[in-house]
This record gives structure tokens, C-alpha cells and sequence, in this order.
């Protein structure tokens, strides 16, 4: 591996055999991320009702009812992404959204879709919350 003249760091982006993120804050990246999910599963569960309703979903009061409390606490749980436990709520969401299928299909199909979106996002939580291994051998000389 070779060093650009005047950098004590490899070319690559490696450091130990680790590659590193390029972000300058990782957590606050994955916050963003996982915000910014729930913030859009909120407005497309909002903007779902009518449709399913106009072409013949038959949806009811109960299923209005749900879906809007859904999207309600999806947005409500978008600002807990700092809260180790917004990540474990923002799954019970998804449980709850694909227990949605019962009011109509397409609902269920959503809870599919969010889903794997939501654990896309935790896929990328654990991966940039890993700490690199230690070092080994003599610390690097100035």
C-alpha cells in the first residue's frame, strides 16, 4: 500500500483494514436516515387513504382511523431517532403497519415495502455504529 508524499495515511480509505464512512458525524447520519423514513412512510400512509377509498377499498372508519394514527406517531417518532429506544419503536411500526392488511391489501403491501425499507436503515445503523478494532503494534510517530 502506498502513502502520498506528506500523509501518514494509506491512499485507500482504510484504516487497520476497516474502511471508513467518510462522514464526518455517522450517528447523526443514521438519525437523519431513520427520520427521515418514518417522515416519508407518514406521508405516503396520508396520502394512501383517498385513493384506496375513491377506487373501491372499502375502507373504514377503523381503518381510516388506523392508518392516520399510524402516520401520526410515525412522525411523532421520527424526532425519538436520538432515543435508543426510537429505533425499537420505529420496528413496532412496522409490525403495526403490516398488520394493516386486515383493513385492505395495499396497506399490507406498504407495511412490505417500509418494512424493508426500515431494516435497510438498521442495516446501516450497525454497520457505520461499528468500532474499528484495535490498533495493534506501536502507536503512529508524529
Amino acid at each position: 500500500m502506498s502513502t502520498p508524499p506528506g500523509n501518514d495515511r494509506p491512499a485507500d480509505d482504510t484504516i487497520n483494514g476497516v474502511r471508513r464512512s467518510g462522514l464526518k458525524n455517522p450517528a447523526a447520519a443514521v438519525r437523519g436516515l431513520g427520520a427521515g423514513t418514518l417522515t416519508l412512510e407518514a406521508i405516503v400512509l396520508l396520502l394512501a387513504i383517498q385513493p384506496i377509498r375513491v377506487l373501491g377499498g372499502h375502507l373504514s372508519g377503523w381503518g381510516v382511523g388506523s392508518v392516520v394514527a399510524l402516520a401520526v406517531l410515525a412522525l411523532l417518532l421520527a424526532g425519538t431517532m436520538r432515543r435508543p429506544w426510537g429505533w425499537t419503536a420505529g420496528s413496532v411500526l412496522q409490525v403495526l403497519l403490516l398488520a394493516t392488511v386486515f383493513f385492505h391489501w395495499s396497506l399490507g403491501a406498504l407495511g412490505l415495502i417500509f418494512g424493508a425499507t426500515w431494516l435497510y436503515a438498521l442495516y446501516v445503523r450497525r454497520a457505520l455504529s461499528k468500532e474499528p478494532p484495535p490498533r495493534e503494534g506501536p502507536p503512529p510517530s508524529a
